[in-house]
């Protein structure tokens, strides 16, 4: 028998290129899923925190107390003719009493609840600030300038906190994924040692056995990777639908883009390709060990 036909017929022996490991497959899978999903969070809130940063950048809140309310259309002319802003209104007192209704009641439009008086502006980027402050002011002693911005700022942290959170966690299952690759590599090589041996014996090298290997865990990466894509798929879009109208509703936007949707797809790639080069790294490794 020559070296050709005893590596072909050893290597069709090893590992039958149509049997997938379940529990390799199941692995990837399940990381996949997790990775996709936590990932198309991740990039739904960087999609969200930069919507509302950007539209609320150059917004601004003239607030008035209840004592003042009688000086608001004064206000608001000193709003309307200062230099930098683009657009200015008074917020209707119904309207107010309307949203505090919400959660007040019918307290809400009693009268005896004091209610401000409040004109939003909107600057031009570089329009000064402090001169628009100091204008109204002068009509309105009591009256002061906000920074819808700066009343977000909390909730911008608290998103940006939450993308990060959801990077670690990507790159966890990652770690995860490339741990599982390894321990199936090694329990695969435990489990064909006498013929790896005898293969070896006869002339094989260590390479020539490592891309037999390769081959079959990249079998089971590919099969663990499109399993756990298309179950997150199907959530994504079962989730996505009521996530979509609410944004719309809120910000205008789609909470992920054409972008966002292309990295997410390169996300199962990526497994495919890690998970090959960690069963490499590992065959070789062992082989030089232990052969």
């Amino acid at each position: 028998m020559t070296f050709a036909r005893a590596w072909t017929s050893g290597a069709e022996g090893l590992l039958p290129a149509g049997k997938l490991h379940a529990p390799t497959v199941a692995l990837l899978a399940i990381m996949t899923f997790v990775m996709l999903v936590v990932a198309a969070a991740g990039l739904a809130l960087a999609n969200a925190a930069g919507a509302v940063a950007g539209g609320v950048e150059n917004r601004y809140v003239v607030e008035i107390p209840a004592a003042a309310t009688p000086d608001l259309p004064r206000a608001l002319a000193a709003v309307r003719s200062a230099p930098g802003v683009r657009a200015a209104s008074a917020i209707p007192e119904s309207e107010m009493r309307a949203t505090l209704g919400r959660w007040l009641g019918e307290a809400a439009s009693s009268s005896d609840l004091p209610v401000p008086a409040l004109v939003t502006l909107e600057l031009a980027p570089g329009a000064d600030q402090g001169a628009i402050e100091a204008a109204v002011r002068r009509q309105v002693p009591s009256a002061r300038l906000l920074s819808e911005s700066g009343e977000l700022r909390p909730l911008l942290g608290s998103l940006h906190a939450l993308q990060w959170v959801a990077l670690a966690l990507v790159l966890m299952m990652a770690a995860a994924a490339a741990s599982a690759v390894v321990l199936a590599t090694r329990g695969a090589l435990d489990t064909h040692r006498t013929t790896i041996e005898i293969m070896h014996g006869i002339g094989a090298t260590d390479a020539q056995l490592s891309r037999l290997f390769e081959r079959k865990i990249a079998v089971d990466a590919i099969a663990g990777a499109v399993a756990g894509t298309v179950a997150a798929g199907i959530v994504l879009l079962l989730a996505g639908g009521g996530a979509a109208v609410l944004a719309g509703e809120l910000m205008s936007i789609v909470p992920l883009g054409a972008l966002d949707l292309a990295f997410l797809l390169l996300l199962p790639l990526a497994v495919v390709i890690l998970a090959t080069l960690v069963a490499r790294w590992t065959l070789l490794r062992a082989l030089r060990e232990t052969l």
